[in-house]
């Protein structure tokens, strides 16, 4: 399972891209709302996510997605819940999966260093430890990082790459006209 953590200032192409592609690879996804059962977006649109942070049970996690946006990200890092959840998937090898802004929580929590990792321009600062690549989506073990909402289908194709392998992930880019 999947589990796309959504709080109020999201970035919905960076939280909803990832979760169509994901979909599309028949991978059980969640959203999870952080803020509340109904988060809106940074552009303003209104989200129902399928469950509260709060009834989170982390037995079944293959990856967690944290979108970025402003200031989505930054609420997203003030949740203590879901820092806890960021460490549980770090000790047991679930992949943790963070794009634009959002690499920043990594970043502070020290689970970049020594890694290759990219976010949004202006936020490098915050991936203390980490090898900032040039690349738009960038894998290093189990932490896979983006770069912008340009970047979100790639985003989310790369986790199912992860998680499904690269032969379903490249069927599902042919099928979706994307380079």
């Amino acid at each position: 399972m999947v589990y796309v953590f959504l709080a109020d200032g999201f970035e919905i192409i960076e939280a909803l891209s990832p979760v169509d592609m994901l979909k599309r690879a028949k991978i059980e996804t969640k959203l999870v709302g952080v803020t509340g059962e109904i988060v809106t977006s940074s552009c303003g649109v209104a989200v129902k996510t399928d469950m509260l942070i709060d009834d989170f049970d982390f037995y079944d996690v293959e990856a967690i997605v944290l979108p970025g946006g402003m200031p989505g990200a930054e609420n997203l890092d003030n949740c203590k819940a879901l820092q806890g959840i960021i460490d549980n998937a770090s000790n047991t090898n679930s992949y943790i999966c963070a794009i634009c802004a959002a690499p920043f929580i990594l970043g502070k929590k020290g689970l970049l260093n020594g890694k290759k990792a990219i976010c949004f321009p202006g936020y490098e600062e915050y991936l203390d430890g980490a090898e900032i690549s040039k690349d738009y989506v960038v894998t290093d073990g189990r932490i896979i990082t983006a770069k912008g909402a340009g970047v979100s289908v790639d985003f989310g194709l790369e986790i199912v790459k992860q998680l499904r392998g690269e032969e379903l992930s490249n069927e599902i880019r042919a099928k979706i006209q994307c380079r």
